[in-house]
């Protein structure tokens, strides 16, 4: 395993453990921990798949990227109106 597939591992927990503990109830789709791990786990798939190239996994990773940010922003502003 190099150190590429390494991080794409370790991206993947990060998106699977982030999806167990939102299945769990122990955070929810606000959660910015959540939110977080999605987001890191994601970034780090993505920096595995320029070297182990994959278009529909490298398509993937950039909405879920996108789409976490769009979700924490509108969280962020969220927070902000409430207080």
């Amino acid at each position: 395993m190099d150190i590429y597939q390494f991080i794409g591992f370790a991206g993947m927990l990060f998106v699977v453990i982030a999806y167990f503990l939102l299945q769990t109830n122990k955070y929810t789709i606000h959660s910015l921990p959540y939110q977080v791990l999605n987001l890191f786990g994601a970034i780090l798939l993505l920096i595995s798949l320029f070297v182990h190239f994959n278009l529909g996994s490298f398509v993937i990773e950039v909405f879920w990227i996108a789409i976490t940010i769009y979700g924490m922003y509108h969280n962020l502003k969220r927070k902000k109106v409430e207080s």
